[in-house]
């Protein structure tokens, strides 16, 4: 990266900040859910709030679904702006929400634009690059807004309202660097005029059918692991004993893991193959969160256990990412990594919804830990049945 030519570096550090502010954006709620079941802001229970959770990852989904289609057709830098725009005021307005309805709808509404900005974003950088490096190096902004979050909420916790604002102000200032810093990626302009551009069934084609599938199946299983965790861990470690602070410092210490995990799956990936390291990084998932089921007392082993568990759960979806940015042809890639998110969505609904059905029920620990082990098993197994499709040398380094 740091002998990247100037021209493309910039673009690369735009795309960058874009998934930051969306990191943030995304965690931030998971951050205040303690607080706002404690005081009981706008009537919020353990039943209200899970819909409203729910609600988001919906919106999400949405917008990660219906963004390929969009993004191979107009391009990505426009699509990037006006998802940056849609999400950052709809972020900016949600502390004023005057009832759980009102709040439950301004979270969809901007979960769609934060659902939408994240595969276009990869797929630009992809394009910028060709390199599965750069797709997880993109993907660490991500967990640095997570870590903000975090950081943030430990100490604006009483505050939370606030903790909306600047997320929102931080989107709304990318936007005059992203009008001028983020031109149109050359690769897209090359081939806009494809025939197949933007259709869903391209995906199924010329021997893509099978890869679809089973990278459709890995999404679900991954994006669970990462919105069931990033959406409940601090109440599900509460449930364990775990007091109040010390939970939001194990959401910051899983997503600071997922920076590192992130940078050694891109060191990984061009030297191993994407395929192996989605293998081993989901085996060693399944491992380390069927540790975080045991109570631990040591809080130097916890640290430990949680760190390498975001290592491995956080980069473990990217590298899935960079497996279809890498195997699918210019004017379909927009669209299978738009589906490929936008299907993984409903592992991102299933997860938050089922462990807070746990928590409900009081048994989000150790129970929770034991289902996202089994996640990461499933989507063990549905990632080794695949390979890169052949089509002519289109596919781009580090495919398998």
């Amino acid at each position: 990266m740091f002998g990247t030519p100037r021209p493309h570096l910039i673009p690369f550090l735009a795309c960058w900040l874009v998934i930051m502010v969306e990191g943030y954006d995304l965690v931030v709620f998971a951050s205040i859910i303690p607080t706002l079941l404690e005081t009981a802001h706008l009537g919020f229970t353990p039943e209200s709030i899970t819909p409203v959770a729910t609600l988001a990852l919906v919106g999400v989904g949405v917008g990660a679904a219906c963004v390929g289609p969009l993004t191979d057709r107009v391009g990505r830098r426009r699509t990037i702006i006006g998802c940056v725009a849609i999400f950052s005021v709809l972020t900016l307005a949600l502390p004023f929400s005057t009832s759980i309805a009102m709040f439950a709808v301004l979270r969809l509404l901007a979960g769609v634009g934060l659902g939408a900005v994240l595969p276009c974003a990869l797929t630009y950088v992809a394009e910028l690059r060709g390199s599965a490096s750069w797709t997880t190096w993109t993907m660490t902004g991500y967990h640095v807004g997570a870590v903000i979050s975090a950081l943030l909420a430990v100490r604006l916790v009483d505050d939370w309202q606030h903790l909306f604002l600047i997320g929102g102000a931080a989107g709304l200032a990318l936007l005059p660097i992203l009008w001028r810093w983020l031109p149109e990626s050359s690769a897209y302009l090359a081939g806009r005029d494809a025939a197949a551009r933007g259709s869903v069934r391209a995906l199924f084609r010329d021997g893509f059918g099978r890869a679809t599938v089973g990278v459709w199946v890995t999404s679900f299983m991954g994006l669970l692991l990462v919105y069931g965790l990033n959406t409940w861990l601090p109440q599900i470690m509460r449930a364990a004993g775990y007091p109040l602070a010390g939970s939001l410092v194990m959401l910051l210490m899983m997503n600071a893991g997922a920076v590192v995990g992130l940078l050694v799956a891109g060191w990984f990936a061009p030297r191993f193959g994407l395929r192996r390291g989605v293998l081993g990084w989901f085996g060693a998932s399944a491992v380390l969160l069927a540790l975080l089921a045991l109570r631990m007392e040591s809080p130097l082993a916890l640290n430990a256990v949680l760190f390498l568990a975001g290592a491995f759960v956080f980069s473990a979806q990217v590298l899935v990412y960079a497996w279809v940015t890498q195997t699918y042809p210019i004017a379909s890639r927009g669209t299978a990594l738009g589906m490929a998110s936008g299907v993984g969505r409903l592992g991102a609904i299933v997860g938050p919804s089922l462990t807070g059905a746990l928590v409900a029920a009081d048994l989000a620990h150790p129970w929770g830990f034991y289902a996202f082990a089994a996640a990461a098993a499933l989507a063990l197994l549905a990632m080794a049945t695949l390979t890169s499709p052949a089509r002519d040398g289109a596919a781009l380094v580090d495919a398998t």
